[in-house]
């Protein structure tokens, strides 16, 4: 059974950094997808990052050059390092998973290609 769980959620400043983690259980190191999605009343969940376990990485176009996202499996966590965050920035963000067994160079940023989640942390960005 695969189980996540974020936090690092905070109230920020424009233009300050935060990092998020999620910690993830269950999930084969050979062989997975993971991403960073977040949500808010206004819009629907939107893609943040994703990586997959053959080394693929995307971002979504907001966030490209601002955001990182990577793993440590030492740690069994999943980072998203977010840096000049803007107001656009605030909202849940959740992380999930799903296992993958073939080569993924470009893992989805869509939320219907992932079936296991975590229940979110939250980002407010002021300005």
């Amino acid at each position: 059974q695969v189980h996540l769980a974020e936090s690092g959620g905070d109230s920020v400043q424009l233009g300050g950094s935060l990092r998020l983690s999620c910690v993830v259980t269950g999930l084969s190191r050979s062989g997975y997808l993971l991403a960073w999605f977040r949500q808010t009343p206004e819009k629907d969940r939107e893609g943040v990052a994703a990586i997959s376990g053959t080394g693929g990485i995307v971002y979504g176009n907001s966030v490209k050059g601002r955001f990182t996202i990577s793993t440590d499996f030492a740690k069994a966590t999943l980072y998203l390092e977010m840096s000049r965050l803007e107001p656009e920035d605030t909202g849940v963000y959740y992380c999930a998973a799903e296992h993958s067994y073939g080569p993924s160079i470009y893992p989805p940023l869509r939320p219907d290609k992932y079936n296991y989640w975590g229940q979110g942390t939250r980002v407010t960005v002021s300005s």
